[in-house]
């Protein structure tokens, strides 16, 4: 899984580089937008305390050379474990039975325990920075699969792997929201931090919520969490 994970996000790096370097990268319209309602359910899981304040001195280097953009706050830094509902236009939490999708979760959790996660190196996209993340056992997948299954045997709302079939542990950290005015620096900056180590963290827990699309802490609510053994 390790050889997959590097390999993947290997090629996200490399298209996303040579994209910013013909300046046919993304810039993010909606982040500043008032008219943006996109609302979902998610599950995710949070880095530790001591992770998070490594992304931060991460994200400081990025702020000298392109202080203009958009940089996640520790209290929104997470991982997708699985897009129940992905964020849409007007979806609201009064359109489903939130302790209906508690039970699928739950017993999707079984008895599944505890998991490290190792955040190492950054990759990107058009649009955006990620902190790589990697998995050092099967206990995530084997977790997003129950899930995958539990539901496809309900007629409940749900949008899993409609958009793509998530297999990563990846957290993003940084949006475009508008051009890059210090493009050389910027490359160099994000160049330095390609391989670096943010630390592990082990997940006993997980948060199922009713989230915007940035995950932003003024407009999630937490809805369950889940313990881990």
């Amino acid at each position: 899984m390790h050889l997959y994970l590097t390999k993947h996000y290997n090629q996200l790096y490399e298209n996303a580089i040579q994209q910013i370097i013909a300046d046919s990268y993304q810039v993010d319209k909606l982040i500043d937008s008032p008219a943006d309602k996109r609302f979902g359910i998610t599950l995710i899981l949070r880095p530790s305390d001591a992770v998070n304040e490594e992304i931060q001195h991460f994200l400081d280097q990025v702020k000298k050379v392109e202080p203009l953009q958009y940089f996640y706050p520790s209290s929104d830094i997470h991982v997708t474990v699985m897009s129940i509902i992905s964020c849409y236009n007007g979806f609201k939490l009064s359109q489903i039975k939130v302790e209906d999708y508690v039970e699928i979760i739950q017993q999707s959790i079984g008895d599944l325990g505890a998991f490290e996660v190792e955040f190492r190196g950054i990759t990107a996209s058009p649009s955006c920075i990620m902190i790589q993340g990697f998995f050092k056992d099967h206990t995530l997948n084997q977790f997003r699969d129950n899930l995958r299954g539990n539901f496809k045997k309900t007629d409940l709302e749900q949008s899993i792997d409609v958009r793509y079939s998530i297999q990563t542990a990846h957290s993003t950290v940084f949006r475009l929201r508008q051009q890059l005015s210090n493009k050389a620096e910027f490359l160099k900056v994000i160049e330095v931090y390609r391989d670096h180590y943010f630390g592990s963290f082990t997940v006993d827990a997980l948060e199922f919520v009713y989230d915007d699309w940035y995950q932003r802490k003024e407009k999630v609510k937490t809805l369950y969490r889940f313990e881990l053994k």
